[in-house]
């Protein structure tokens, strides 16, 4: 008796639909695979037959998933990340190479404590920096080639292209017990320059015609927080970071909204050819983990 196999999916495929989904274009996919766009377009095309379903909708703008291609990259992602892990623990993969890292500090210690040891697990050749900073100083570091790979958010200095991963949350942070009312103008605790947040606080208020003074200014999120906390100001942080110390103000308080934000993950034009395979494998760890999740709902 002849049993029939049910068809096998390549995983190449799988891999090429990720990176054509999460760029949103497939020129932009032909690119990061360094391949051809025609190359990139076949493969797409091999994968819906293959699965007897449309996967993408083309468009002047780019690509947009359909129905079953949202179903596919949910369940594709936790294909990849089981297939990946069960070779590196059998036969590994003898990455090395040095990869710098950027992160924005205000989510370097959630990525430190989950997604960094896991990659350090799978790949203990590489040698791995981490460097934190505010979005726009990171921005410049891998512009000048000083950074492999780098988290930013989309403000205050955007780089075109990247990986889009999440979107951010930014609340107006108050000590639980305070009080704005009768207050001319508004205390801040700000970060310095270069800081997406800053940005974003001083410009909601200037529209809004609000007066602002700076009462405390740190390189530190942890400091910034704390100064919140105390009540000595208000300041912006992202929703998840809110503390039971504090609340979140709205426009019932008074304050203007604040517009949300993207982080996407950007790599440097020009990588070293030894660390090419172990940036890769960094970049889809952190694509794999972070996408619409964040770095405080990462798979682990």
């Amino acid at each position: 008796m002849i049993k029939h196999t049910a068809p096998a999916l390549d995983l190449q495929l799988l891999r090429t639909f990720q990176s054509v989904a999460q760029l949103g274009s497939l020129a932009a996919a032909a690119e990061q695979q360094h391949r051809t766009l025609g190359a990139i377009s076949l493969q797409i095309k091999r994968l819906e037959e293959r699965l007897s379903t449309r996967l993408l909708e083309r468009g002047p703008r780019g690509v947009k998933l359909t129905a079953s291609g949202e179903s596919l990259l949910q369940a594709s992602r936790e294909l990849l990340r089981q297939h990946d892990t069960l070779m590196d623990r059998f036969i590994g993969r003898g990455l090395a190479g040095r990869v710098r890292l950027g992160v924005p500090e205000d989510y370097a210690s959630d990525l430190m404590t989950g997604i960094l040891p896991l990659f350090l697990e799978r790949h203990p050749g590489v040698q791995l920096e981490v460097v934190t900073g505010t979005s726009g100083h990171l921005a410049r570091e891998i512009e000048k080639g000083r950074l492999t790979l780098s988290v930013l958010l989309d403000r205050p200095h955007p780089l075109p292209g990247g990986v889009p991963l999440w979107q951010t949350t930014p609340v107006w942070a108050a000590a639980r017990i305070s009080s704005l009312e009768d207050r001319e103008s508004l205390p801040l605790a700000l970060h310095e320059t270069d800081c997406p947040y800053r940005q974003l606080a001083i410009e909601a208020l200037e529209e809004a015609d609000m007066n602002w003074h700076v009462v405390f200014t740190s390189t530190s999120i942890n400091a910034i927080e704390d100064a919140v906390a105390a009540g000595l100001a208000i300041g912006v942080i992202d929703q998840e970071r809110l503390k039971p110390t504090m609340r979140e103000l709205t426009e019932e308080d008074g304050l203007p909204p604040l517009k949300p934000g993207q982080a996407r993950l950007h790599r440097a034009a020009r990588i070293e050819p030894a660390a090419r395979d172990a940036a890769d494998a960094l970049a889809n760890l952190l694509t794999e983990q972070l996408t619409d999740r964040g770095p405080w709902r990462h798979a682990g």
